[in-house]
């Protein structure tokens, strides 16, 4: 447990709050404006250790392995062998009880890798936080601040340890996690009395708070379980019951599946054994056979190859940038029909290069011309960078900052401007955060002789709405805006003003600047990426706040609309958006059929999101911004950022991408198919090969005096012919080409009527195949029905085996398939074989399971009829719609 920063040698005391900052600073011993040492912090950690609520938790070893044991077929197994000790046959039961053990084992391995492969993942997304140590602004892992770090926060953020506030500026946060009061709370730097209550202690930023609005710094006060979340989370923690792990719809879909069909596999069973009495068959014999026949009917391995087949599929989607927070996004990925996403970092590269500068002069400097560009001093032109380095938050050419900004800072020193010494020279004393709504950003700086500046910058139709101009001059410069935005220019306008009073109105008065053009290019991924989204039925919808002609410009370059036609495809902006009714069946047309939607606001988005869904699609919507939250919590799919993205939007999102890139996106539902196809797969094969046992016990008991396949031999068929060919199956690629097919229907079931009918027909080609080999055996080699079962036994399979191959999506060639190229299959191959040939051969195993060694005449009769089925998997390529 961590120790209270009053507690240590550090001289801070309990009511930070009721201290001016500057004491609270000293007495943490660190600097607002460089942080503490690498040094200090390694201390620090040592003593106060790591800023979490709680040591992780594990997945417990003696948890997952009592789970092997409560479940149905754990129970019938436990049966069948209570029932071989009761008439004495004590071989029998020890066998069934080492296949229990052996089952059991199998899946906590199995079930252990997947776990822990999980907790891998879940590693990689963890919350980041922007810290001042040693002189820099670093982005380090929450868990590593310690009391004394300076951090630096904006809207988005989520707080990651108690803070005092060191300045503010517009500050706003969501404190419902501690105080239930959903409005958000005004912040700011004021001392507070002792006696101030938790929920009223408005310079303290809280521990599990989310900063709605502004900006802000504050040096950590209490970290882990000595912040105020801390100390409540440590409560609830001694009365709350462990939480059970995560499972997908999909998962729960497949235990309600496997439920029902135990309920019809009993039925059968007791069908069984009733047909084996009638017919005269030994009582003890069909009343195992039908235990086994429960056991063998019953896909086990469901639960733990879907397990697999997730978390492998969830390491391919984060090898490509894709970080799944929620599981049950999996599952639907594979499904997404409609994809919106927005244009900057997405996109586009999100690299911004200052290449253009626009003056009040009509003057026009092109920056991509030469390694240096000349400005002189005191010109137009120095004025319109000047206020970009003043009225920016990046504080280097290089580390954390918005690009956008750290751009502005790289044109000043292109043009060999002091900027470092412009903002010396003109310390800040006020800050207008940036916001969606407004567009606008302003900062007031302090100049000569007690003289204010107020330096403006944000979108050029609202730079220009509270500028002083004729109103000529205003659309001269709407027009430049929109010649510069049709070359797929960001751009931004510039204002200022001076004046005396820090309490004069910021937006009115404002002198024009200038514009500024940034290139921000478009990946080159992306073009092969909205192709690969046509072909797979996806629609694509750039959802952007950056203006109609930019927003139109790389639409048209990387191809989601035709350059041929770009200037007849609408882009709806976001004030036309709230005019128009979806009630009405053409303007819900209109927002349906339209692929760019430019100025849009966060509640446009979630709208648009609703929209889309109500007409029955499935929507993945990117979301960077803490306004976000609510479309990427509305959406099926919310994929927030991980570079660019608020703390706020990458926990609300379902899904967060490493690199920011459209691609990736593309990527994610792709193997999101993968998986939803593999599973498909697997789930096919596990239920043909049981109804195959069913069939062969079921048509034996009924027309034959003996039984083909004893219940022992499908116990252990059951636990080398299903599962390691269906594991196989579940991490393989999937066959034909998924993103060339329109995306899967909403609710649609794992097994389609389709599907069923491959389960009875395959089935049926297997248990054919076995009892004619047993029969022949009997016929024609001339063996009792006990010898027989030995051919039969490895008839069923090798037929089960060669089954695996019929599973290749029919468009796939044969004996090229990806069954065929998956080296999974061929290693599932190679252990079964193996498994089966000590069966046969091996003397203690074979008495166990009634075997014996066969002869040439056997093989022959074994692989003969054994390989009926790759007959049939040919066969059926010529038969439509099987």
């Amino acid at each position: 447990m961590n120790a209270a920063v009053s507690d240590s040698s550090l001289s801070l005391p309990r009511a930070a709050w009721a201290l001016p900052s500057s004491e609270v600073v000293v007495g943490l011993e660190t600097d607002p404006a460089s942080g503490l040492t690498a040094s200090e912090t390694e201390v620090r950690l040592i003593r106060f250790g790591p800023n979490r609520l709680h040591e992780p938790v594990e997945a417990s070893l003696w948890r997952l392995l009592v789970g092997q044991f409560r479940n149905l077929i754990a129970a019938l197994l436990a049966v069948a062998a209570a029932i071989a000790f009761a008439l004495g046959d004590w071989l029998e039961g020890v066998a069934v009880v080492a296949v229990l053990l052996i089952n059991a084992g199998l899946g906590f391995v199995i079930e252990w890798r997947a776990v822990r492969s999980m907790e891998a993942l879940r590693q990689l997304v963890v919350p980041r936080v922007r810290v001042r140590r040693d002189g820099q602004l670093e982005h380090l892992p929450a868990e590593a601040l310690v009391p004394g770090d300076i951090v630096v926060v904006e809207a988005g953020d989520i707080i990651a340890a108690d803070l005092r506030l060191i300045e503010s500026a517009e500050l706003e946060a969501d404190e419902s996690t501690l105080t239930g009061e959903s409005e958000p709370v005004a912040k700011s730097t004021i001392v507070l009395p002792a006696e101030t209550g938790m929920a009223d202690r408005a310079n303290l930023l809280h521990s599990g708070s989310r900063i709605t609005r502004g900006t802000g710094t504050g040096v950590v006060v209490a970290t882990g379980l000595a912040s105020e979340l801390g100390k409540i989370s440590a409560l609830v923690a001694e009365a709350e019951a462990e939480e059970a792990a995560e499972t997908t719809p999909l998962e729960r879909r497949l235990a309600h599946f496997g439920v029902r069909l135990l309920w019809l596999t009993l039925a059968i069973a007791v069908a069984t054994f009733v047909a084996g009495a009638v017919t005269g068959k030994d009582l003890g014999l069909m009343l195992k056979t039908a235990i086994a026949l429960a056991v063998a009917a019953i896909p086990e391995g469901l639960p733990v190859v879907a397990t697999i087949a997730l978390a492998r599929g969830l390491w391919r989607m984060a090898e490509r940038n894709a970080l799944i927070n929620r599981l049950a996004a999996v599952e639907t990925l594979g499904a997404t029909a409609v994809i919106c996403t927005d244009k900057t970092g997405t996109l586009t590269e999100n690299r911004m290069t200052v290449v253009r500068l626009v003056l009040p002069d009509e003057t026009e400097i092109d920056f991509e011309t030469g390694d240096e560009t000349e400005i002189a001093a005191g010109s137009p032109a120095e004025r319109l960078l000047r206020i970009g380095v003043l009225c920016n938050n990046a504080e280097a050419l290089e580390g954390v900052g918005d690009p956008l900004e750290v751009a502005l800072l790289a044109a000043a020193e292109k043009a060999g401007s002091p900027w470092e010494a412009w903002r010396d020279g003109s310390p800040r004393v006020r800050e207008l955060p940036f916001e969606s709504k407004r567009r606008l950003m302003a900062t007031v700086h302090r100049g000569d002789e007690r003289s204010l500046e107020v330096m403006v910058k944000g979108g050029p139709e609202a730079v220009l709405a509270v500028c002083s101009m004729e109103e000529s001059e205003r659309q001269r410069w709407h027009a430049e805006n929109e010649r510069l935005a049709d070359s797929g220019l960001r751009i931004l306008a510039m204002a200022w003003k001076a004046t005396d009073s820090e309490g004069e109105t910021i937006y009115e008065n404002l002198r024009f600047a200038g514009l500024v053009g940034l290139m921000d290019p478009p990946r080159p991924d992306v073009p092969g990426a909205l192709a690969e989204c046509r072909a797979a039925g996806i629609r694509v919808v750039m959802v952007t706040g950056d203006q109609p002609r930019t927003a139109m410009a790389i639409a048209r370059e990387v191809g989601l609309v035709d350059g041929d036609d770009g200037d007849a495809v609408e882009v709806i902006r976001g004030e036309t958006f709230e005019k128009l009714d979806p009630a009405r069946p053409e303007d819900r047309a209109r927002l349906l059929a339209t692929r760019v939607f430019a100025r849009v606001t966060p509640e446009q988005k979630l709208r648009l999101v609703e929209l889309h869904q109500e007409n029955g699609s499935v929507v993945a919507m990117t979301g960077d911004g803490v306004n976000d939250a609510p479309a990427l919590t509305q959406a099926d799919i919310g994929i927030a950022m991980g570079k660019r993205g608020t703390e706020v939007a990458r926990e609300a999102g379902d899904m967060v991408l490493r690199d920011d890139a459209f691609p990736s996106i593309v990527v994610a539902v792709a193997q999101g198919r993968v998986i939803f196809a593999n599973l498909r797969k697997f789930v096919t094969y596990l239920l043909a090969c049981n109804f195959s046992e069913i069939l062969v016990v079921g048509v034996a008991t009924l027309f034959s005096p003996s039984l083909p396949i004893l219940p022992l031999q499908i116990l252990f068929l059951n636990l080398v012919t299903d599962v390691f060919p269906a594991l196989a199956l579940g991490v393989g690629k999937a066959g034909g080409n998924l993103m060339a097919r329109p995306p899967r229907p909403v609710g649609e079931p794992v097994m389609r009527p389709l599907d069923w009918r491959r389960v009875f027909l395959d089935g049926m080609v297997l248990a054919t195949a076995t009892l004619g080999a047993y029969f022949w055996a009997v016929e024609k080699l001339g063996q009792t029905p006990e010898e027989a079962v030995t051919v039969s036994f490895l008839t069923l399979a090798l037929t089960q085996l060669s089954h695996v191959f019929n599973l290749a999506h029919r468009d796939s060639p044969y004996f090229r398939s990806e069954v065929v190229r998956n080296p999974a299959v061929w290693v599932a191959m190679a252990v079964c074989a193996f498994l089966l040939w000590l069966a046969s051969h091996l003397g203690p195993l074979a008495g166990v399971l009634g075997l014996h060694r066969p002869d040439s005449d056997e093989w022959q009769a074994i692989i003969g009829f054994g390989m009926a089925p790759l007959a049939w998997g040919l066969l059926r390529r010529l038969l439509p719609g099987k």
